[in-house]
């Protein structure tokens, strides 16, 4: 893999146009501060840009995944505006990664609590390491995770959602798992090899239906079901004039495989 960036998030491209970019504070927890989010935002943009991405995994460093806000930094400034700020910028990079044509892969090493498990919640998909464990603590120290209810209440059941909100409790990686948090949950040994697995099932399809796919999949939760229908139907019947699609379904009927 050939280095991009040695900084708060450390970002490696291979040939496939695989993008891993990782959080890079360990001291810190990888608490994200308004410096770290820059740094994300800036290489999740660039990543948006790249015609040749394929996959974006998120990762961390040392111990912890992300402990989500820095708090210290946070405290050193208490006026509405400076906070109003924060969460608009937390916001803005938490929908980039949404907004991004590829998937994005959480690789959960460790900890992820509050706007980190927000993080995990946002991508695409998550692995997590088996004794990984997630919180949306902020309520035991009088702040209601608000943000991180939104991303945590489109990816668990409501009154799971809710109980961890409310009572600010951890639950394991396993649990997560059951909830509906991460995809996958491995020994520390296998995380990598299990990340790769879906990695693969990702870059041996067309990058177009993908990109289609993903874009329609989070527009249409927010839809109706007759609209999210309609919005659908449309979108498999320009998936469907694609090159791709066209010699995939064509490759099926003559029983061979699809030359992509």
């Amino acid at each position: 893999m050939e280095s991009m960036q040695e900084s708060l998030v450390l970002a490696e491209r291979d040939a496939r146009g695989v993008i891993t970019l990782t959080l890079n504070r360990p001291q810190a927890f990888n608490a994200l501060s308004e410096a770290m989010m820059a740094a994300l935002q800036a290489e999740l943009e660039r990543a948006a840009a790249d015609d040749r991405a394929r996959v974006v995994v998120l990762a961390a460093a040392g111990r912890a995944f992300c402990a989500g806000h820095d708090l210290k930094e946070m405290r050193a400034d208490p006026s509405l505006g400076y906070y109003e700020g924060l969460f608009a910028q937390c916001t803005k990079m938490m929908l980039t990664i949404q907004a991004l044509p590829v998937p994005v892969i959480a690789r959960v090493q460790g900890i992820a609590t509050a706007a980190g498990c927000q993080l995990v919640a946002m991508c695409d998909l998550a692995v997590a390491v088996d004794n990984a464990k997630f919180a949306v603590s902020g309520v035991n120290l009088g702040l209601f995770c608000s943000t991180p209810s939104v991303a945590l209440s489109r990816n668990v059941a409501r009154k799971a959602a809710f109980e961890m909100l409310v009572t600010g409790e951890f639950i394991d990686a396993h649990e997560a798992r059951e909830k509906g948090l991460v995809n996958r949950v491995v020994p520390a040994g296998e995380l990598d090899a299990e990340v790769e697995k879906l990695i693969a099932g990702i870059v041996a399809k067309p990058r177009v239906a993908i990109a289609m796919g993903k874009a329609l999949f989070y527009r249409q939760l927010e839809h109706g079901i007759a609209a999210a229908y309609e919005d659908a139907g449309r979108t498999m019947a320009c998936n469907m004039m694609d090159e791709c699609a066209l010699e995939g379904v064509q490759a099926f009927i003559d029983k061979r495989r699809p030359a992509w």
